[in-house]
């Protein structure tokens, strides 16, 4: 029996990290979706909520106005969700400069989103995050796939930098790294899962209100696909963020993301239908389910190996790949802004140990029903220059 669960665990594990992935390269390369993209300047409102981000929303305003786009054409909306460190009275003071400012009480993201939606009056809504910089061009490019009729948005492609002080951010560059490369199968196969918060954008008519206990971006770009349009990804439409700082950080915002993000699966239920999405449906549960899952079959592994030691050499092997990949990523993590620390071999184990350690905890989130209703940014400003 516990030979039979190692190797059902197994199953899972491989399938996510990499039966799905080849899977999806193949669909990509022998069934490619071609989009018509040209360059076309619709009207564009850029939509932002703030809470508490005086350090950040000066350089965030002054980066979407020194954007290329047509300024004519583009309307910034930023919203305060009832900050108290004067972020509000930040952005007013871009007023003379076309910037539209809402200030609430402490309604939540989800609220102060709808409304900054509300008051936008372009045809395509882009969204973005407060610590995020875009390249000159990023709107632009962002909207040109949507001269396509068939395609309802278009996801952007975030990157991270490094942070001016400390720096454990090596792992979770290299994930984006890889990651983007999915999100380009995934775009070419037919659609990306999702959008990332820091740039996507949707046509007007295709934004939902937000349901709160969520994550906004899963959410919002989703309805795309629920709506029976395209989402697809543009890797040159570019947003830079710094990495988190620390290892702690990372954690209380992968925990936080993970969580909301299973919420999110479970209010967009209807999309793992394969008769209504199609190969979406695998996508969705392979990359959004299984992957952030992914732990409890890693967990069945680690403790069904060394109980099978006896049975062959495989399992001796095995239990000794397990202690090694928790000795080194559980060293980088205590290590975390070494040099040593930084280096590939030790920087991947340390962040796969941290975002299984934080699937864990929003696993025991969602089977107690804790919910994560409001948002406490803690992050650094973006960044001044673009690398």
């Amino acid at each position: 029996m516990i030979e039979g669960l190692f190797w059902v665990a197994a199953a899972f594990v491989v399938w996510t990290y990499a039966g799905f992935p080849i899977v999806l390269f193949v669909r990509a390369a022998l069934r490619p979706r071609p989009v018509r993209e040209d360059d076309i300047t619709p009207s564009v409102s850029v939509v932002l909520a703030a809470h508490n981000e005086a350090s950040a929303i000066g350089p965030r305003i002054e980066n979407l106005l020194a954007s290329d786009y047509p300024r004519e054409r583009l309307e910034i909306v930023v919203v305060s969700d009832g900050s108290t460190d004067g972020t509000a009275a930040i952005v007013a003071s871009f007023a003379d400069r076309g910037v539209q400012a809402l200030d609430l009480g402490r309604v939540g993201k989800a609220a102060a989103l709808d409304a900054a939606v509300a008051r936008a009056r372009g045809e395509i809504v882009v969204f973005t995050d407060a610590n995020t910089a875009f390249d000159p061009d990023a709107i632009r490019r962002l909207v040109r796939p949507l001269a396509d009729p068939s395609v309802g948005g278009v996801a952007g492609d975030q990157r991270y930098v490094r942070p001016d002080h400390g720096d454990s951010s090596q792992g979770e560059r290299s994930y984006w790294n890889l990651d983007r490369r999915l999100k380009v199968a995934e775009s070419r196969a037919g659609n990306v899962v999702s959008a990332t918060g820091a740039i996507y954008a949707l046509r007007r008519e295709l934004v939902e209100p937000v349901r709160t206990g969520v994550t906004d971006d899963f959410f919002t770009s989703t309805a795309v696909i629920a709506a029976g349009r395209r989402l697809v990804f543009v890797d040159d439409a570019i947003a830079r963020e710094p990495a988190a700082p620390t290892t702690s950080r990372e954690f209380e915002r992968k925990v936080r993301i993970m969580t909301r993000g299973l919420r999110g699966v479970a209010a967009r239920r209807e999309l793992l239908d394969p008769r209504r999405t199609g190969f979406y449906a695998l996508q969705l549960v392979s990359h959004k389910v299984l992957r952030r899952t992914a732990v409890v079959p890693l967990l069945v592994m680690a403790g069904a190996a060394p109980l099978l030691i006896a049975e062959g050499a495989f399992y001796r092997l095995a239990t000794l790949g397990e202690v090694v990949l928790l000795a080194v990523g559980v060293a980088g993590i205590l290590g975390a802004g070494r040099s040593w620390a930084r280096n590939r071999l030790v920087a991947l184990p340390a962040f796969f140990i941290m975002v299984n350690l934080a699937s864990l905890r929003a696993i025991s989130n969602l089977v107690r029903g804790a919910r994560i209703e409001r948002w406490e940014p803690r992050r650094d400003p973006p960044p001044e220059r673009i690398p």
